[in-house]
């Protein structure tokens, strides 16, 4: 079924009009090329479909396939290539060398879509198609997610309104209601709330007064609420809103914001998680703040656990679609990797390593450099999903490691400075100690590491040979320069042999920490192994966040470092491979039912703006042939 890609033209065309011009193949035909049974699929149109997950319980006795993650130094703005990497890598594995491979990533958010960065589907021909598809709705998980989120947005509100406007009688009588015959019942979830409180009565009439009381009254402390509604569009004028206003809310108003969809708990939990009763109880255990008391307050302590399970049910299924090569291709879960833990679904990695069987492989994409998205694949995703990976692929460019030299600033939208597009080894050889810091990062966890240096066309031989002498004396495995934007599977077989090669050396992973080290000792180990910091800073709410969640319990969880992408360290001015600064931690929340706390480290926008010239200018709809233009 994976085919390799004739008639390639010089110059590349633009993303789309490769796309548009690749006939995919029909998404049963990938499936069944895969292993997958055709009542294991849930069509969506011809060239996509969610894939259940009884195919990883049929298949629960067959060995796992290779476990690459693909990670990268530092970007720039402009990103490096890591996905287009992933994907032309995928392509040479399985069009090339005829072995069995999977491509898992994860689907985009629209908000850097319509704004500067575009879509994520790869580029050149090295792409999953069709990218109008997977850059847009795929099969509506995200839309889901916002559907969930606010669901439970709403229902806080709407408890604090009703509990201030009613006493504690009326409160019960209203939360169960007696029938005629004066008989009244718990629902299921208020059966688990009333297990939580250690009340054991089942009859609501059987309750005294006083546990009639702590069952109906949650007393949320609005100034401890973390749950904000989400929107899948950025918006920088909903960071921070007042809600309401309106006349019937009689002054229960209060400051909140909007996150972007992909920042949700629920997302982190979608691909965290690994089945429908694992996905309850984490959805259960999210906490959206803390009683006045002091008390955690849960999704399951407001109700509406089942609601979002019935909303969540379908996106757990991963997405199956193809690369333009025909090899396979999971896209499902979008987290961010500044702001979560930037990793797609533990459940379709899970199923692709059983449908590669022994001699097969599964790349997983880790997202922006190896100090975060791959930092969390280690610390976060790797703990929940038991599984332990083969090698690491580390994705470099000439571009970025001449900025982490000293090179221009480098911005999105504008032209490269000549420092860029002419051979300068000496800025380029600076730059390489960013490239040499997560060589051993990673060496660090026990996994080989392969570079992948993703030519541009200004780079040079000296150039890339440099980057090469330079990765394998810093310990990787081998660094290999790949040419897959222009020439698609082609032009990485040299990396996928290498990658081949990785694979068949010892791995000895192991963590970062244990979860038993304290929340401070947690964070200030990631600060000094893996940004090389001298040591870290923590406000007066970051110090009170810190006691709290000690005492609530929740101080065994992993950290998910929420920082900029542009450093390896918090400062996105800091290039390089910068040493001896100090780490500010502003605050810390808690994503318990994804099961992580994440520190804030300086400030992060959890809600991205629009520039003065978003993405969105340039994509249009040929009413005439229904084609979308422009989109990248």
């Amino acid at each position: 079924m994976p085919h390799k890609l004739s008639n390639l033209r010089i110059p590349v065309p633009s993303d789309i009009d490769i796309a548009q011009a690749a006939t995919p193949l029909p998404i049963e035909s990938i499936a069944a090329e895969a292993g997958i049974l055709p009542d294991e699929l849930e069509l969506y149109g011809k060239s996509k479909a969610k894939v259940h997950l009884s195919v990883r319980d049929r298949l629960k006795s067959a060995p796992n396939g290779k476990y690459i993650v693909v990670t990268a130094i530092t970007p720039t703005p402009l990103g490096e290539g890591k996905t287009t990497t992933t994907v032309g890598l995928s392509q040479a594995l399985g069009a090339h060398l005829g072995k069995k491979v999977f491509t898992n990533i994860r689907q985009p958010s629209q908000g850097p879509t319509f704004g500067i960065k575009g879509g994520a589907a790869g580029g050149g021909y090295s792409q999953i198609v069709p990218m109008e598809e997977f850059n847009l709705h795929l099969t509506g998980d995200i839309h889901a997610i916002i559907a969930a989120n606010n669901l439970l947005a709403a229902a806080i509100d709407a408890r604090m309104f009703h509990e201030s406007t009613t006493d504690d009688v009326a409160l019960f009588d209203r939360l169960t209601p007696a029938k005629n015959d004066g008989s009244r019942r718990f629902s299921a979830i208020m059966l688990r709330r009333l297990k939580k409180l250690g009340i054991t009565k089942t009859d609501p009439n059987e309750l005294t007064p006083a546990e009639r009381s702590r069952f109906a009254r949650l007393d949320i402390d609005p100034e401890t609420i973390t749950w904000r509604r989400v929107l899948d569009t950025n918006d920088r004028f909903l960071r921070q809103i007042t809600i309401g206003q309106g006349p019937e809310e009689k002054g229960a108003t209060r400051t909140t914001g909007f996150d972007i969809a992909v920042a949700s708990e629920i997302m982190a939990i979608l691909a965290l998680t690994t089945s429908l009763g694992d996905m309850k109880e984490r959805f259960g255990r999210m906490v959206i703040g803390s009683s006045c008391a002091g008390e955690p307050v849960t999704a399951d302590d407001i109700g509406v656990t089942g609601a979002l399970m019935v909303l969540m049910k379908d996106a757990i299924m991963p997405n199956l679609m193809q690369t333009i090569e025909g090899t396979p291709a999971f896209v499902h879960a979008g987290p961010f990797a500044n702001i979560a833990h930037g990793n797609s679904s533990i459940v379709a990695d899970q199923i692709a390593l059983k449908l590669a069987g022994s001699e097969g492989y599964v790349l997983t994409e880790a997202g922006f450099g190896a100090d975060m998205g791959m930092e969390k694949f280690f610390n976060i995703k790797c703990r929940y999903s038991g599984l332990t990976p083969d090698c690491v692929v580390l994705v470099a460019t000439i571009r970025a490691l001449k900025m982490h030299g000293g090179g221009p600033k480098v911005v999105a939208g504008k032209p490269l400075a000549h420092a860029y597009t002419q051979e300068n080894l000496d800025l380029l050889e600076k730059g390489c100690s960013n490239l040499v810091r997560h060589i051993g990062n990673a060496r660090n966890f026990g996994i080989p590491v392969v570079v992948a240096v993703n030519r541009f066309k200004d780079d040079t031989p000296a150039e890339m040979e440099l980057v090469r002498k330079i990765s394998k004396a810093a310990g990787a495995e081998d660094a290999v320069v790949s040419n897959h934007w222009a020439e698609g599977g082609a032009g990485a077989v040299e990396l996928a042999h290498a990658v081949v090669s990785a694979c068949q050396k010892p791995s000895h992973f192991k963590f970062l920490y244990p979860l038993d080290m304290s929340i401070k000792d947690k964070i200030e180990t990631i600060v000094r192994e893996m940004y090389g910091g001298a040591g870290v800073e923590y406000s007066p709410e970051a110090e009170k966040k810190i006691e709290v969640y000690t005492r609530q319990g929740f101080d065994k969880l992993p950290m998910c470092m929420a920082k900029t992408h542009l450093s390896i360290s918090h400062d996105p001015n800091l290039k390089g491979a910068p040493s001896g600064f100090m780490v500010p931690v502003r605050d810390i929340r808690a994503s318990v039912g994804a099961g992580f706390l994440y520190p804030l480290l300086g400030t992060m926008a959890t809600m991205p703006g629009l520039s003065t010239r978003p993405g969105y200018y340039d994509i249009d709809l040929d009413t005439e042939t229904g084609r979308i233009i422009g989109l990248s």
